[in-house]
């Protein structure tokens, strides 16, 4: 891969990952769109790598807290902060790794990495984030997450396996449909995305695993290294945003793109 197109991927990987535009959905669009060959799986891990050690590192105090008290919870009590973080955090994981193994193993998922697929679903649920954006109100904050809400998170985290979704869009909705405010919302949705980043990003390695030789390495730590970058800025910006704009900006972007794609789609 050339340096250019290392830095297409890893850019956008990095500044769409967290925002709710959808990140796989423009990854898909990029070859589709430019004429350039697919990236491969093993920059889609390096990539997943660097976005991963952004939000770790953003939300720290939290990811330190559910780290330690992960050794409570496997005892079987969560009377902690951090341990009932961490079981929130598992138990909101769950719906996501079965829809997805579900998908892969029936094939869907290369079946749905279409154009198409992709307009609809950056204007269906573009117009669904408004809606729970504008209607949805706004006196939760994130220590009130409880089991419920991360049962109902996680399966509209689900929903995100279709591409052009967002994962971090449609489990915003979520969390601003139950009640949470902005920021406390796209919180949550960032911290739901370490367990599911660090799964799909380990399943991708299994699959590419013996395959990378040493210019692929090379290829993959730089992507890794300015999809950090990316993703970090991408991170300060909207959570920065949030406390004074809503999601509308980005309902826009995504009404816009949905309907440039649904042409070329269809004509």
């Amino acid at each position: 891969m050339t340096l250019f197109h290392i830095f297409l991927v890893a850019v956008i990987q990095g500044i769409t990952e967290f925002l709710p535009v959808s990140s796989s959905g423009h990854l898909i669009l990029l070859p589709n769109l430019t004429g350039l060959d697919d990236q491969g799986q093993a920059i889609d891990v390096a990539v997943h790598v660097g976005t991963l050690g952004a939000v770790v590192l953003f939300f720290w105090t939290d990811v330190r807290a559910a780290l330690f008290g992960l050794p409570r919870l496997l005892t079987g009590h969560r009377d902690t902060p951090g341990a009932n973080l961490a079981f929130l955090l598992i138990v909101a994981t769950v719906p996501v790794i079965l829809a997805g193994l579900a998908l892969k193993l029936t094939g869907l998922d290369d079946a749905m990495r279409s154009i198409a697929v992709i307009g609809w679903a950056m204007l269906v649920f573009g117009i669904v984030l408004w809606w729970a954006d504008q209607k949805g109100p706004t006196d939760k904050v994130d220590s009130a997450w409880n089991l419920r809400d991360a049962i109902i998170m996680g399966l509209w985290q689900a929903v995100a396996l279709i591409p052009g979704t967002s994962r971090s869009g449609i489990t915003i909705t979520g969390a601003r449909h139950l009640g949470y405010n902005r920021h406390d919302a796209a919180k949550l949705a960032m911290l739901m995305s370490i367990p599911t980043i660090l799964a799909s990003g380990t399943l991708l390695a299994i699959e590419v695993a013996g395959q990378a030789d040493l210019a692929t390495a090379r290829d993959g730590a730089i992507a890794a290294v300015m999809s950090f970058f990316a993703a970090l800025l991408a991170l300060k910006f909207m959570m920065r945003l949030l406390r004074s704009v809503s999601f509308t900006p980005y309902v826009i972007y995504r009404v816009v793109l949905g309907l440039i794609l649904l042409g070329i789609a269809y004509t």
